[in-house]
């Protein structure tokens, strides 16, 4: 029989998903994901999720880097950038980071800068929770699969010696 506390963090975790879909974080894209994982590779979605974070650092720094030069607002930088990061972010259903992009996109197309600072600092602050959420989530999870890994004795299977 595996122990409450196993069922209890299933639930949290259950609960934090289901936070970050009616909150728009997530799409049903994370769900398909974590379908993908299975016995021979339990730790897979983490993985996935933490390649997503450590190349959307890079292209977060780098939409930073080019936001400071006043002069020369490379807007076509910018674009590749973001759809470096929106085809990311949709793969593993990041939905709002990924409407972030949508947004910034347009005002990167029509040149507003002030619109699109707004959305880099909208970018980075979805990212933080995001990634903040996803951590917490993993977290529960481990503590999980450890908790689902101490059977206790079923007291209605046993027998008397």
């Amino acid at each position: 029989m595996l122990g409450l506390q196993s069922y209890r963090l299933l639930a949290e975790m259950n609960r934090l998903l289901a936070l970050l879909f009616h909150q728009g974080v997530l799409d049903e894209q994370f769900l398909q994901l974590l379908q993908l994982r299975d016995e021979s590779s339990p730790n897979f979605v983490s993985e996935v999720v933490n390649m997503y974070f450590n190349e959307s650092e890079k292209l977060l720094r780098s939409l930073r880097a080019l936001s400071v030069d006043r002069q020369h607002w490379e807007y076509t930088k910018v674009g590749l950038h973001l759809n470096q990061l929106m085809g990311s972010s949709s793969s593993i259903g990041a939905n709002r980071i990924r409407n972030v992009c949508i947004a910034f996109r347009a005002a990167s197309e029509q040149n507003n800068r002030p619109g699109c600072l707004r959305a880099l600092d909208v970018l980075e602050h979805e990212f933080c929770y995001l990634k903040n959420k996803l951590h917490e989530f993993f977290l529960i999870e481990q503590q999980r699969v450890l908790a689902a890994g101490i059977r206790y004795p079923d007291p209605m299977q046993q027998h008397p010696n």
